[in-house]
């Protein structure tokens, strides 16, 4: 499960399809080296998103996946 304090690098790592799911909620940079020391909270913020709907959507994606 997805949480708003993990980090990205521990996110991309884990869901290999969340930086796609990422880039597509307008958080394109996912990928660069300040990014993946950041929570997924934080980059959220900076990209002026939501984190908690964020984590939702995130969540609700993997779990229908499976």
């Amino acid at each position: 499960m997805i949480e708003k304090d993990m980090l990205i690098s521990e996110l991309l790592e884990t869901y290999e399809e969340a930086g796609e799911l990422l880039a597509g909620a307008g958080m394109a940079c996912i990928g660069c080296a300040s990014a993946s020391g950041e929570t997924l909270e934080q980059a959220a913020l900076e990209h002026g998103l939501d984190p908690v709907l964020l984590v939702r959507k995130l969540n609700l994606h993997l779990l229908h996946k499976v």
